[in-house]
């Protein structure tokens, strides 16, 4: 089907990139169901297209009833509230609809002289939106359409209570659109409170793109990663490598690591300001950066047509950020390779992560890497009595009672 077929306007379809020939099946599904005012629960694999899928009705419905309707879009993360934007502004070249990004690492002020001109689209973060109305400077009285996008990102991210207080300022009679890679059970409690009789919409494509990335697990030790990591770049000769870990000074550490074994390497997370962190992800785009080191919280706005290989150098504590990360490569029919070094410590994290994607995952030995870790028993490596002489160091408030008793 094509997308002349979807009753979306010819400005907008005219501007849509040539590759984008026919919807993908969640744009199939959802931009109906949305055109026809219903509220919708979308769960959808990243990479299937969501964006577009509420985007272009989203747009339709504003060249319809250009003076009285207006769209909110909330977003976990700054990037993905850019990369939100610029596609909006992309398919909305050929109208007068207007786009504006409201999110942090970016002038406030500014930001605030953007929105005093009026737009018809605000595509924010929850903290950033706040601020502003906080200050009134956004009037949320007259959204028409509120859209969550990776709702449960926002909920994983401990956002959900800002996100409440705006629902809160917005009308009660509003199309709410909420999309998902996953649908944990919390998020199913959160989807009951803010929907209206919803259209819920699971794309089958899941299955595929799951098929479409070639998963690898290796058991190595947990003190051989980095190396492990450096031989499957170099024996495979990557181009251009997402690797997740997950905390901001292992990033650093790791990214230092592999710029002194002759790896073009950069790391992106919080501690960078927005300009770095765009700067850093475009070289990566440009493939000027081979290796790209990312934290979770930056990860998600990352979008890079084709990224060939994603790898987990740590598994992630929570099983939905896997497929989060997993969903990075074999975007919109492209196909992937996801590699995952997991040590013993992790086994627990790997056992979640295979109830969540209900795929075996098996785990394999890597070629040159024995492990000779040995796993966590769950018993304590110190000895009870040294417990308790630990116990009586921290209660000694004076170097005297650390001297031993003087024999006579």
């Amino acid at each position: 089907m094509p997308f002349t077929k979807l009753s979306l306007n010819q400005k907008l379809v005219a501007a849509l990139p040539v590759s984008f020939s026919a919807p993908t099946e969640i744009q199939t599904l959802v931009i109906p169901a949305i055109l026809n005012q219903s509220d919708v629960l979308a769960i959808a694999q990243t990479g299937s297209g969501k964006t577009l899928a509420y985007g272009l009705p989203v747009l339709e419905q504003i060249i319809a009833k250009p003076s009285h309707f207006k769209a909110l879009i909330l977003v976990p993360t700054r990037e993905l509230a850019t990369q939100v934007n610029d596609a909006l502004k992309l398919v909305a070249k050929n109208t007068n609809i207007r786009s504006l990004c409201l999110c942090g690492g970016v002038d406030k002020q500014q930001q605030k002289d953007e929105l005093a001109t009026g737009c018809e689209v605000i595509v924010a973060t929850p903290g950033r939106l706040l601020e502003f109305l906080g200050e009134n400077a956004f009037d949320a009285s007259n959204i028409s359409t509120l859209v969550l996008d990776e709702a449960d990102r926002m909920l994983e991210m401990g956002f959900w209570t800002d996100v409440q207080r705006i629902i809160q300022m917005l009308p009660e009679q509003r199309q709410t659109l909420m999309f998902s890679a996953t649908f944990p059970e919390p998020l199913e409690q959160k989807a009951k409170t803010l929907l209206t009789s919803p259209l819920m919409i699971q794309a089958k494509q899941a299955a595929d793109t799951a098929e479409a990335i070639e998963e690898t697990l290796y058991l190595v030790n947990k003190g051989s990663k980095t190396k492990a990591l450096i031989d499957q770049i170099t024996r495979n000769d990557w181009r251009q490598v997402l690797v997740f870990i997950g905390a901001k000074d292992n990033a650093d550490a790791l990214c230092k690591k592999l710029s002194k074994a002759g790896l073009s390497t950069a790391a992106l997370h919080g501690n960078k300001d927005q300009a770095e962190r765009e700067a850093t992800l475009d070289r990566f785009k440009q493939q000027q950066v081979n290796v790209l080191i990312a934290t979770d919280l930056l990860a998600r706005g990352i979008h890079v047509d084709s990224l060939p290989v994603v790898i987990n150098f740590e598994l992630p504590s929570n099983a939905e950020t896997y497929v989060h990360r997993v969903g990075r490569t074999a975007r919109a029919g492209e196909k992937g390779v996801a590699v995952s070094l997991v040590c013993h410590g992790e086994t627990d994290y790997l056992t979640a992560i295979r109830k969540t994607t209900q795929r075996e995952l098996p785990l394999k030995e890597l070629d040159g890497f024995p492990v000779t870790d040995k796993p966590s028993t769950g018993e304590s490596k110190r000895a009870p009595r040294d417990k308790q002489a630990n116990r009586r160091t921290n209660k000694k408030k004076s170097i005297k009672q650390f001297q031993g008793k003087t024999k006579r």
